[in-house]
């Protein structure tokens, strides 16, 4: 989610820049900062797939990919679109809830109105990833979309008619980078909603334990895996290697991890 995830980044640089002591007030008051925030999380509505809800804000976006997991038996519908076409690419996706979710996390208080856009960007991306990673340590799906089926049609998903192929990793065909991505995703979001949905929460931590211990168990990257490699390259290759890109993120999930453990 190259676009999706750049605009993850600008909601987290707003808070940063808007907040920060160092910031000129006259600067401040020269730039609407919280239209830009609006503005930020208003995107991915428009990105949203799947059944929308009533509270859509942005009425243009319509359900689409009604059927996505037909293939394999599963119902792998909504998450968000990549970028400015229709394919759901996993990894980028998580990464991209992952720093949304640390965005509310640091900067939920300062959010105003913006915030319960805020949590639902983040539980629209984790109510997905959830439902991709129920059957691991069997399996996990990582990918909705033929890439180059998609690139070759520009078209809205309410009418899309490309090739919706669903990619996934096992043991046997393994994709840490992906997995551990995925797994911060879910604990970060886990403290999002520690308070606000206790229970939601625990869900997305202890799936966060499975799909960490699963990545750690199982290595390789997933764009060397040639089951997904096909969907993931030249798009979202692993360039720098599964056992350094994810260090951050796996540390998160371990301390959550231990502290889950310690305070059964």
């Amino acid at each position: 989610m190259k676009m999706a995830g750049n605009v993850s980044y600008i909601v987290l640089l707003i808070f940063i820049f808007f907040f920060s002591s160092s910031s000129s007030s006259s600067f401040i008051d020269a730039h609407n900062y919280y239209d830009a925030l609006r503005k930020s999380i208003l995107f991915f509505e428009g990105q949203r797939s799947g059944l929308l809800p009533s509270n859509q804000r942005l009425r243009w976006r319509r359900d689409s990919a009604l059927h996505d997991g037909a293939s394999v038996g599963r119902d792998l519908t909504g998450g968000y679109y990549d970028a400015g076409d229709n394919v759901k690419f996993g990894f980028p996706m998580a990464f991209t809830t992952t720093l949304l979710s640390w965005s509310v996390i640091d900067f939920g208080k300062n959010m105003g109105p913006q915030l319960p856009h805020a949590l639902d960007a983040v539980r629209w991306g984790t109510d997905f990833l959830l439902k991709v990673t129920c059957q691991v340590p069997d399996i996990m799906y990582v990918q909705v979309g033929d890439p180059y089926s998609d690139h070759n049609c520009w078209e809205r998903p309410e009418d899309m008619d490309t090739l919706r192929t669903v990619y996934a990793i096992d043991p046997s065909n393994p994709g840490s980078d992906v997995a551990g991505e995925t797994a911060a995703a879910l604990a970060a979001a886990s403290i999002v909603f520690r308070k606000r949905d206790p229970s939601y929460s625990r869900l997305l931590l202890s799936r966060a334990v499975k799909v960490f211990d699963f990545a750690d168990k199982y290595r390789g990257a997933y764009s060397s895996n040639p089951s997904t490699r096909r969907g993931a390259c030249p798009f979202y290759c692993d360039v720098n290697g599964y056992q350094v890109i994810n260090l951050p993120d796996f540390s998160l999930v371990s301390l959550l991890r231990d502290h889950r453990m310690n305070t059964r």
